[in-house]
């Protein structure tokens, strides 16, 4: 196997959020074409390092860094929470600040990393018109007229939409544990309602300050978090008088607190962010990043 120059390693930080793993990959000095063929062999967990998305951080005006999300069948998404508490927390390191601006495809995102090691995200507003999400077709983003099963007795009916940069498709259910997520995740992410695909956000409401969630995100499958899910749902829930404005989502891989703030209308994210292990990407993996001949 060719190698590269010693000169020009390219490294990876493997971090999580919940369990919603990242490989983050640093492009502030030398740019990297990550999107399609070779997000997916990193994010392969048998033949690459495995990961729900490949974050790359840029340099730009403005913020302290940008901040691509690749997802783990190679196509890039507009946001992702759990990813910006991460970054943030490399970001900090850094840079010995505890205020960090990150700019996605959607904005920027105001982060703080608190003294006990959380890190809060102003998420900014949601977007719940119709054309925001966004839908095919005019419809109440607080029930849309989506039913999975018999026609006359759905399993599952009447979602929520909202957007939090990205889009989200919000059931209400007794029991998370209860549904074929593998099954009906991948039906509605492809729904003709969506055209830009939905993540699938499945939510129990255990009081109106709790929150049992599990999610389908877009081009990767079911994870053990999702930020802008657990934000799009507590937004739903209170839209539909179902929560508090605040309240606890526990996820498959924990806890996430988030306020849909009163004043301003932005939703804020707090919860952990950590590094599991770094090391450096194979060579010749590395080289079709940088742009040249595999």
């Amino acid at each position: 196997m060719n190698a590269l120059p010693q000169t020009s390693p390219l490294h990876f930080r493997k971090m999580q959020g919940c369990g919603n793993d990242f490989v983050v990959l640093d492009a502030r000095t030398q740019p990297l074409s990550v999107a399609g063929a070779p997000a997916r062999a990193l994010a392969d967990r048998r033949f690459g390092i495995g990961c729900d998305s490949v974050i790359v951080m840029e340099k730009t005006d403005g913020a302290d860094l940008r901040m691509r999300v690749i997802n783990a069948d190679g196509s890039e998404a507009e946001n992702c929470g759990n990813a910006a508490r991460c970054v943030a927390r490399l970001a900090a390191a850094e840079t010995g600040k505890n205020r960090i601006r990150i700019r996605v495809v959607q904005g920027l995102l105001d982060c703080a990393v608190n003294a006990d090691g959380s890190v809060s995200v102003d998420m900014g507003a949601p977007r719940l018109d119709w054309q925001e999400i966004p839908l095919a077709e005019r419809m109440d983003t607080r029930r849309l007229d989506i039913k999975v099963g018999p026609i006359d007795a759905p399993v599952l009916h009447t979602p929520a939409a909202v957007s939090m940069g990205n889009p989200h498709c919000v059931f209400f259910v007794d029991d998370v544990t209860a549904h074929a997520i593998d099954r009906i995740g991948p039906m509605i992410e492809h729904h003709p309602l969506f055209p830009e695909r939905t993540n699938v956000e499945f939510a129990q409401i255990l009081s109106r300050t709790h929150i049992r969630l599990r999610v389908w995100e877009r081009g990767v499958g079911i994870t053990m978090a999702c930020g802008t899910g657990a934000c799009a749902t507590l937004v739903a829930a209170q839209r539909r008088g179902l929560a508090e404005r605040k309240a606890t989502l526990t996820l498959d891989g924990g806890d996430l607190e988030i306020e849909w703030r009163e004043a301003d209308g932005h939703v804020i994210m707090t919860g952990p962010a950590s590094e599991s292990f770094h090391g450096i990407v194979d060579a010749d993996l590395a080289r079709l990043m940088h742009g040249a001949a595999p």
